[in-house]
């Protein structure tokens, strides 16, 4: 029996979708070197542009000197360090929740969350575009899983009717490859209607949205009717590692029960001692000063985005994935790198330029890249593709 991987290879080639790895050779940050070339930097989630800060590449440095490069163990053999449980703290008080608890990547925080919470018999009830690590903790968890069409609110409703055991809906607050926001405050409503519980993943709108960059669930005024929030350390945060924030008999069960966070090393202590610095910011002034930064800059290459919720992603959606790699690889002929995502990170036919804007970025890299989009006559597409 033959495994038949070099034609795997040579199909995903013919079909654009191939993709390969890219080394940089410099730090994070608005201009990254490639094989000996500068390019502007419009792929990064470094949102707020804190992955490059003399701040957090401080406490970073604090953090090993104070407690080591790494943890040793797991967090229940001996790994829970005092940053550990410091910066969980924080969090909690950050999403007004009674607990919180971090794993060491965002993509874990579902995957041991929902198999500890849900199992045969119960339903999981996920927005279309939901991320990848959603969909495939839900399909671990055992439970029923239902998917309904992107922010359909009938649709989820209908599922709601008819969901068996119990009932968790699932879904972004900003999506990360559309850059719209959820109906959130709708969807509470539904859920608590139908006895539900929701999952809401702040990861792109955590530092971003919200009073102290607390999230769209905190710009709404939501956050103590929501029973899962979760989010991540590596976006807005310039670090690594994830976090569920939630009532203390929900993180008490993780604890007990999340395999992600049982059965791997605990992450390392200078990272959440970093974290703690992030969040420091994030919640601060500084964190506001680069906050209105950011908009100002929304403003700027999307405006009818700016209006609506401020994501700092702009989709300019091409159709073809051929077509989405030529604009691409133009960008980068011009010094300008914007990743072109296609299948399966979105469905066949939406493949699309992924724009992210950063704090960091100064106004006239800013308007290089309008001047670019504007060249290649993409400027319209990004403004339609936020409409």
């Amino acid at each position: 029996m033959s495994w038949e991987i070099q034609s795997q290879l040579d199909q995903l080639r013919k079909d654009g979708l191939w993709r390969q790895l890219r080394v940089m050779d410099s730090p994070q940050s608005p201009v990254l070197e490639h094989e000996g070339k500068s390019y502007l930097n419009f792929s990064s989630n470094d949102y707020l542009g804190l992955a490059p800060s003399s701040e957090l590449k401080a406490a970073l440095l604090e953090g090993v000197a104070l407690f080591g490069a790494g943890s040793g163990a797991s967090r229940l053999v001996c790994g829970s360090m005092r940053p550990h449980a410091d910066l969980e703290e924080a969090l909690a008080d950050f999403k007004s929740t009674e607990a919180a608890l971090t794993f060491s990547s965002g993509f874990a925080v579902p995957l041991g969350t929902l198999p500890a919470l849900l199992g045969p018999g119960d339903t999981v009830i996920l927005d279309k575009l939901s991320h990848a690590c959603l969909v495939d903790a839900a399909r671990l968890s055992g439970a029923t899983m239902r998917i309904f069409p992107h922010n359909h609110l009938d649709k989820l409703e209908r599922l709601l009717q008819t969901a068996q055991g119990r009932v968790l809906i699932i879904t972004e607050s900003i999506f990360s490859m559309d850059g719209d926001a959820a109906p959130l405050r709708e969807i509470v409503e539904l859920k608590e209607r139908y006895g539900a519980w929701l999952m809401v993943d702040e990861a792109h709108a955590i530092g971003v949205l919200g009073p102290q960059g607390r999230g769209l669930a905190a710009a709404l005024g939501l956050q103590g009717r929501i029973e899962l929030q979760m989010g991540t350390l590596s976006k807005a945060f310039g670090l690594s590692g994830g976090y569920l924030a939630a009532s203390r008999s929900v993180v008490d069960l993780l604890i007990n029960r999340a395999r992600s966070f049982i059965y791997t090393t605990a992450p390392p202590p200078g990272v959440a001692h970093a974290a703690l610095k992030a969040l420091e910011m994030i919640r601060g002034e500084d964190g506001e000063r680069r906050r209105r930064t950011l908009r100002r800059y929304v403003e700027q290459v999307a405006p009818q985005q700016a209006a609506s919720q401020q994501s700092a992603i702009i989709p300019i959606i091409l159709g073809n994935e051929s077509v989405a790699m030529d604009a691409s690889a133009a960008l980068r002929e011009a010094g300008i790198m914007v990743p072109a995502i296609r299948y399966p990170t979105v469905a066949r036919g939406s493949a699309r330029l992924r724009v992210t804007l950063s704090a960091a970025h100064l106004p006239t890299q800013v308007e290089t890249l309008i001047q670019q989009l504007t060249v290649l006559n993409l400027a319209q597409r990004a403004e339609a593709a936020c409409h």
